[in-house]
């Protein structure tokens, strides 16, 4: 037996006082444990995702093609809300600046030609990730590559061709704040970014 276990245990005010010390400590212990069990099992202190705003459009195809219903089901049914929605009919000016920076491209005139030959649906979509996840549900720009390699992609069901292919969304944060700015002013005016997604 150590001479510090016989000195405690030889004097009873001493032991009590350890013992009183020691109650407090275990309470303390077992809050911080359940603390600690909370905050990793409770998604909602945890949260790594974040809502974000995305601006999605259904082009002139996708809306004349009576697409519609079945695009919106879809958008629904991944996890997406419909924040804001209306059916524009874009004139020329409107589309040149919306596609400004493919001005110099050879595509451009005919870029128009398609925007404007009939209505557009465009929605701001809301959900943690929503640009990434409106990208992916979309598929690839080309919509004949995405009938091969995204057969259940949204541009794989409607789409045709890289221009003709049914759906715009953003494709960055700054991009998604310039264009719901663009057709949605009452919403945000923040920075505005370029875009390169069709």
């Amino acid at each position: 037996m150590s001479t510090a276990y016989i000195i405690v245990a030889s004097i009873p005010s001493i032991r009590c006082l350890i013992l009183q010390m020691r109650h407090p400590f275990v309470g303390f212990m077992r809050i911080l444990v359940l603390l600690v069990f909370f905050y990793v099992c409770c998604p909602s202190t945890n949260a790594s995702t974040k809502t974000e705003k995305t601006l999605a459009i259904i082009k002139p195809d996708g809306l004349l093609g009576n697409h519609t219903d079945d695009i919106k089901r879809k958008i629904l049914e991944n996890g997406f809300s419909i924040f804001r929605e209306k059916i524009v009919q874009l004139d020329e000016a409107t589309v040149k600046r919306f596609y400004a920076e493919h001005s110099a491209k050879s595509f451009f005139s005919s870029l128009i030609k398609y925007m404007t030959s009939g209505p557009a649906l465009v929605m701001v979509l809301e959900k943690d990730n929503a640009i990434a996840d409106w990208r992916a549900l979309m598929g690839p720009t080309d919509a004949k590559k995405a009938k091969i390699t995204h057969p259940h992609s949204i541009r794989a069901k409607c789409g045709l061709d890289t221009e003709k292919n049914c759906v715009h969304g953003s494709d960055s944060t700054k991009s998604a704040q310039r264009e719901i700015f663009f057709f949605f002013k009452e919403l945000s005016a923040d920075v505005i970014a370029d875009h390169d997604e069709l």
